[in-house]
């Protein structure tokens, strides 16, 4: 049994931009919660106290499976997000959470590093309904230096999920200045998510905050972030976004058919709408890649945290 099943490090109403997740279900609600720990160790982890804790004070709510599912639905949350460390070590957890969310109705998604074997993996995806997948660099040197960790095993997952699941996915890639943010390995990974993932899949470049044992580097500049979103936008990719700035054009949802502002973004609010009812774009009737039903209600961005033991 998992000392930190049934416990987690807290509890906060999201909106499902923030996860990042820009094409499911745009301007709903997410109930967000974690546990404690990683199996991977980011010296740049932005949640390292989290992440990186052993204690297990650090896991002071209770809350079971059903009491979450319900917590969801009495707040309007459409979806329950794993998040804040890596739900891949609270598997047992997070797939008898995802259970009861699917009894009532409400969707699960993952953020995750995507380090997680086939097997185990089969199980835990099986379980969800979105996830987003950080690819954080694409060199094994990087992965080995800076996470302790492979590369490898991450495409691995990537394919998986992309190709033989319902799941739908983005992928996240925190740019850091120096490490993982050159023109050719931006070029190379947008390259290789064109080819192996499709042109469908959004990506997300996201600018990298000093933190935990990288707390010497500078914050990524915005031009970084727009010169990498330019890039994996010429290599084919679809939808790519910019993150952890200020940035209108890099946060909009455009056709890829004819252009047209599908969804407007100012940070995680939404400001404008050009989809219809069946999720194609309302000028010339190109599908935009997604889970959409409709005109979502406005989120106003402000953190609610929650206890679901009361539910």
């Amino acid at each position: 049994m998992l000392t930190t099943y049934g416990r987690s490090s807290g509890f906060c109403i999201d909106p499902v931009e923030k996860k990042p997740l820009n094409h499911f279900f745009p301007g709903t609600a997410v109930l967000s919660f974690g546990t404690a720990g990683c199996n991977l160790a980011c010296r740049f982890c932005q949640n390292w106290s989290i992440s990186s804790s052993r204690e297990i004070d650090t896991v002071a709510e209770e809350a079971s499976p059903e009491a979450i599912a319900r917590a969801a639905k009495a707040t309007g949350c459409r979806s329950v997000a794993f998040t804040y460390n890596d739900p891949v070590i609270f598997l047992e957890y997070a797939v008898d959470v995802a259970a009861a969310c699917s009894e009532l109705g409400i969707n699960t998604v993952a953020v995750t590093a995507g380090e997680i074997n086939p097997l185990p993996a089969r199980e835990f995806f099986g379980a969800m309904d979105a996830a987003n997948i950080d690819l954080k660099a694409f060199s094994e040197d990087f992965y080995r230096r800076l996470c302790s960790a492979r590369l490898a095993p991450v495409l691995e997952t990537l394919e998986y999920v992309a190709r033989e699941t319902d799941v739908w996915l983005e992928v996240t890639t925190l740019l850091i200045p120096g490490e993982n943010d050159s023109d050719a390995e931006i070029s190379a990974l947008a390259q290789w998510m064109f080819e192996h993932l499709g042109p469908n899949v959004p990506l997300h470049f996201t600018a990298f905050h000093p933190a935990f044992k990288m707390s010497h580097l500078p914050p990524t500049p915005p031009a970084t972030l727009q010169r990498a979103r330019r890039r994996a936008i010429g290599a084919g990719l679809r939808y790519v976004y910019t993150g952890n700035v200020h940035d209108h054009e890099g946060g909009g949802t455009l056709c890829h058919k004819c252009g047209t502002l599908l969804i407007g973004r100012d940070w995680y609010r939404l400001t404008h709408w050009g989809l219809d009812d069946h999720g194609r774009c309302s000028q010339c009737g190109e599908p935009c890649a997604g889970r959409f039903d409709g005109p979502p209600g406005r989120w106003g961005g402000r953190r609610q945290p929650i206890r679901p033991r009361d539910y």
